[in-house]
């Protein structure tokens, strides 16, 4: 090899490893954002502290769909700070906590019932036995809505241990 060849070829070997570099690092903070994102009993947003995306916890029980919450009705609980569109749904929430937040913290019943915690999103959700429930993805609403009783059993049973390994 000539000296120009060998010059280009360990250019090229090192604009390789550096890419090689970036791609590994970038999945692993990848991998580390989702654990980061499911590190908590209850989901929050570990940017601004907010629970199930500001989203107000209510509104899915008075108005059927999300609605998004107001920094002015906001209420520190179970370490994430809920937003709320009024303040009659603040007054709720706090009054019965348990009953407007979503069960099993906001992870998605499905995967909890595989024994996984993966955080559900509130813009997929759904309403069983007066209790609010958030799913990661559409194919989990779907298995959930078809045997909610299956899910909910196993989700039961496997939640207790789970919430244990996430952080208070």
């Amino acid at each position: 090899m000539t000296a120009r060849r060998q010059e280009r070829y360990g250019l090229r070997l090192g604009i390789t490893v550096i890419a090689s570099l970036g791609c590994v690092f970038a999945i692993s903070d990848i991998d580390f954002a989702a654990r980061a994102a499911t590190s908590e009993r209850v989901v929050v947003d570990r940017y601004t502290g907010l629970a199930i995306g500001g989203f107000d916890p209510v509104a899915f029980f008075t108005d059927a769909r999300p609605v998004q919450g107001d920094a002015d009705y906001e209420v520190s609980q179970g370490g994430a700070i809920w937003r709320f569109s009024n303040p009659d749904n603040r007054a709720f929430f706090i009054a019965n906590p348990d009953v407007y937040s979503p069960r099993f913290g906001g992870y998605d019943p499905v995967d909890i019932a595989r024994g996984v915690t993966c955080a559900g999103t509130a813009r997929l959700w759904l309403i069983f036995g007066q209790r609010l429930y958030l799913f990661g993805h559409e194919g989990s609403r779907a298995a959930f809505a078809a045997n909610p009783a299956h899910y909910l059993r196993e989700a039961t049973r496997r939640w207790a241990v789970l919430k244990e390994t996430l952080a208070q």
